[in-house]
């Protein structure tokens, strides 16, 4: 069984966020247990020599889109276990971002389209097309406009949902003009979305299989609060749909072998953990106290991800007596107020309004708690990288924090959890993190080494995208 794996993006070579690290990661999962998987991305201007100097070109070729016809270059890399095609145009792609260009639309189509006429192309001739989010989402609907009746229309499409909130939304006008697709798309409803076209619609009922990132996000897509307008289509392809919960790569994320903090450590030998907590604080400016519990929050400093509860609670999380550092940047108001919130708690709050993969393992190995609060998390790859260096998750019963951060205290619990999107809810969780940290260090550094001990791998969920595939193909 051959699987081409659709991507945006993908570490290392280009990542904005947990789809990268996730097409960075599941390939070569799929590789190691039989599946023969490859990728393909685009080839971004921030894909360096280191690679490029590694890249074989394999051939070019003119993709038509609407009344356009764009250059292709398909070059190839291997790295591991897994095979990279990286599709080359630079008009559409020598960009500084990944995305938020006023022409997303129309370079994600170019990038679908040219996926589907190198499926032709390619010697190499996959049975299974597994794509991701919106960015890819036109790719079902291209192998069906264009190879329904040919020996290609054999190929099966999975499409994966990372975040429903980003579905690729345009106006009706673009359907022709720049998708280069006929009326009937729009008219029949699959691409249709009030008034608008929905190209995450147009996927979900054009692929073959939907997934998204965990089993507990898949049944709240079932309900408007999550789906952001599309639950009914949720709904109505339920006998093709269901979550499978991401992991992470191990090998990368390993305080045991991590260059990137101060000291390694393992769930039987802790005693790097400390000196990484004394570095951080250091290097943060915090007050170097070792039995002072650390909170560290980590990633984008948007409303969905919760800050609107640490705002509302700060005076009271501090009061609880711990440290704070948050890493991160995002809307202005709130990287504003952890700026504040660093002069006014002087040596117990460090704001690092930045983002950096290096300082990332450094609070990740140096904090006692790590805090998530989301007000909707479809899986979430933080919580499971906090365990794997001993940090234990503060978490809201969301999504993928709900299937991997089972309550301390419950059979198998991992971490401490609330269920309401509540500012003192979430407050209350972080002191009975405090509390055990304090109180009996001897339970905390069992929870800690249970949750170093935890599978967050892709061996499971690797294994579960092979059944899958198998299953639409017939082959093994």
């Amino acid at each position: 069984m051959k699987v081409l794996y659709v991507t945006s993006e993908a570490a290392p070579f280009a990542k904005s966020g947990g789809l990268g690290d996730v097409a960075g990661s599941l390939p070569e999962a799929l590789n190691s247990r039989g599946a023969a998987t490859r990728v393909i991305m685009p080839l971004y201007a921030c894909i360096g020599d280191e690679w490029r100097s590694q890249m074989t070109f394999i051939e070019h070729f003119y993709v038509t889109l609407g009344w356009r016809k764009q250059y292709c270059g398909i070059f190839m890399l291997k790295k591991g276990k897994t095979v990279y095609y990286f599709v080359d145009n630079e008009y559409y792609f020598k960009r500084e971002r990944l995305y938020g260009h006023f022409d997303d639309g129309e370079r994600f189509a170019f990038f679908s389209r040219a996926v589907a006429e190198a499926v032709a192309r390619l010697e190499w001739r996959p049975d299974v097309l597994s794509c991701n989010d919106w960015q890819t989402a036109l790719v079902p609907i291209y192998m069906r406009d264009m190879y329904s009746y040919t020996e290609l229309g054999a190929i099966k499409t999975v499409f994966t949902i990372h975040n429903i909130e980003y579905q690729g939304r345009y106006s009706r006008a673009i359907l022709g003009d720049v998708l280069g697709l006929p009326e009937g798309w729009y008219n029949d409803g699959t691409l249709e979305y009030r008034e608008d076209i929905s190209l995450m619609k147009g996927a979900m009922l054009t692929a073959d299989y939907v997934t998204t990132v965990s089993p507990t996000y898949a049944e709240e897509l079932k309900y408007p609060y999550f789906a952001y307008g599309l639950d009914g289509v949720v709904r109505s392809i339920s006998g093709k749909f269901r979550g499978i919960l991401n992991g992470i790569d191990t090998e990368y994320y390993d305080p045991a072998t991590d260059a990137d903090i101060v000291a390694n450590y393992s769930a039987d030998d802790m005693a790097g953990k400390a000196a990484c907590k004394a570095e951080l604080q250091r290097m943060l400016g915090l007050a170097i106290e070792p039995d002072t519990p650390l909170v560290a929050c980590v990633g984008r400093l948007v409303a969905h991800k919760g800050m609107d509860l640490v705002l509302a609670r700060m005076d009271a999380l501090m009061s609880l007596g711990v440290q704070f550092v948050v890493l991160g940047t995002g809307e202005h108001g709130y990287e504003q107020f952890f700026r504040v919130a660093q002069q006014r708690y002087g040596g117990r709050v460090a704001a690092c309004i930045t983002f950096s993969e290096q300082l990332a393992h450094k609070i990740y190995a140096g904090a006692d708690m790590f805090l998530m609060p989301s007000q909707k998390e479809p899986c979430g790859l933080s919580q499971m990288i906090a365990m794997r260096y001993g940090t234990i998750p503060v978490v809201r019963e969301t999504g993928g924090l709900k299937d991997s951060v089972p309550p301390y205290g419950a059979e198998g619990g991992r971490g401490f959890t609330f269920a309401n999107y509540n500012a003192d809810e979430m407050v209350n969780a972080v002191w009975r993190g405090a509390e055990l940290y304090r109180s009996s260090r001897e339970d905390w550094n069992k929870l800690v080494k249970w949750d170093m001990d935890a599978n967050f791998g892709w061996s499971e969920s690797a294994l579960e995208y092979r059944r899958l595939y198998a299953s639409l193909t017939g082959k093994q």
